[in-house]
């Protein structure tokens, strides 16, 4: 391994660290998958994750200013194929490997200025902020695991946009009490806080239901590499989902739902050997 070679796989490598840290769940997925899309997943993670917690983390800090400096950063690192920033470098790795379009990166920051500049959500800005900060997501992982085979990708693109916006419909649900008393943010459109009931509890989890529906013929379609792991994200979101639709709207606005890891384990177990035996 030569020194430029070292200097790349240790970025990537940081990038794994950042995703074990941050997110048990996304790790137990990206464990099922092939062994090949481990890395160039980790760095995407690691991107998206690091771009989050400029919006959702440094409250004492000019957060416009900063967010401003990582795009500038993150393009930069593309067009030049270098960044001494770690997670930038992991990432335009990936991204020149596997052709991610630029525009699903563009679509992915805006969402985050977003967070700097609203509260409360219309209908189309609501659309707007899901497909940037989780169907794009849902997208460069695609890219990353249809290795330039263009036909399959254009095959998968919407039904991985309706997994990528049911899960993050499902994040906002499990986290509708922190992004309201932590950053005065109320997603759903329409939705008052302080007002919310079972009727409009019912109204979001149909539509994260069909969400769920709809984006199943794509996991069925996906490459055997990439298939395992992403059936245990939607399994494990599922769950989750079911466990926050079981309980009452006063629940949810007072506490963030989980599934424990011992749970989180188990399904990984479960759906792993399910399919190794055909039955899952």
């Amino acid at each position: 391994m030569n020194a430029i070679e070292l200097f790349d796989q240790t970025t990537l490598e940081c990038s794994r660290l950042i995703t074990q840290r941050y997110s048990t769940s996304f790790t137990l997925g990206i464990k099922t998958l092939d062994k090949k899309f481990h890395l160039p997943i980790y760095a995407i993670y690691g991107f998206v994750r690091y771009a989050d917690e400029i919006v959702d983390t440094f409250h004492d800090q000019d957060k416009a200013g900063l967010l401003a400096r990582f795009k500038k950063d993150t393009y930069e690192a593309i067009e030049t194929k270098l960044s001494l920033n770690p997670v930038l470098h992991a990432f335009q790795l990936i991204v020149n490997q596997y052709k991610i379009d630029l525009d699903l990166i563009e679509a992915f920051l805006h969402s985050m200025e977003m967070d700097l500049d609203y509260q409360l959500y219309n209908d189309s800005k609501y659309q707007e902020y899901i497909y940037g900060s989780a169907e794009v997501v849902g997208l460069m992982c695609l890219k990353v695991f249809v290795e330039g085979d263009q036909k399959m990708y254009d095959q998968l693109k919407s039904p991985a946009c309706k997994l990528g916006a049911a899960f993050q419909k499902v994040n906002f649900l499990r986290d509708i009490k922190s992004d309201y008393e932590e950053r005065g943010r109320v997603y759903f459109p329409g939705v008052d806080f302080n007002q919310f009931d079972k009727s409009a509890k019912s109204l979001i989890e149909e539509d994260i239901q069909k969400d769920f529906n709809d984006s199943l013929v794509g996991i069925a379609g996906l490459p055997a590499g990439a298939k395992l792991g992403v059936k245990v994200a939607y399994l494990y979101y599922q769950k989750l989902f079911d466990k926050i639709k079981s309980l009452p709207p006063e629940t949810i606005i007072q506490e963030r739902i989980r599934i424990p890891n011992s749970k989180k384990i188990t399904l990984l177990l479960g759906t792993y050997f399910g399919n190794k035996l055909g039955i899952s």
